[in-house]
């Protein structure tokens, strides 16, 4: 896998373990109401969505070794251009269901690069 993909699957670790560290304690109805903790969430997601995105131009394969690469590429641009269609039981939900899915295959992947 060339360097430059490498840095993005870091950098998505990093995003990762920040919302992780941001939620920690913290119910649904924590995030519906609290703006700070929501925006700080979305930045992190946004920041995954394009690094997922740079990182598949240089590694072809990683659509397949990400589960629902695409939507999560795709989610980025929503939060970005159609952030009034992003609400809080789809972003939370995604914590609950999706982060540690993804955290999990990024950990494998930089895994099999050392």
């Amino acid at each position: 896998m060339p360097l430059d993909a490498r840095v993005y699957l870091h950098d998505i670790r990093k995003a990762c373990e920040a919302i992780q560290s941001f939620i920690v304690g913290k119910s649904y109805d924590d995030y519906k109401t609290d703006l700070l903790l929501r925006s700080a969430v979305e930045r992190q997601l946004g920041i995954i969505g394009e690094a997922l995105n740079q990182a598949s131009k240089s590694q072809i394969d990683l659509p397949t070794k990400i589960t629902d690469f695409r939507q999560v590429v795709d989610f980025r641009n929503l939060l970005i251009h159609a952030y009034t269609k992003v609400s809080a039981p789809m972003v939370w939900g995604m914590l609950e269901k999706d982060l540690p899915i993804l955290r999990q295959e990024v950990e494998k992947l930089l895994a099999d690069l050392e």
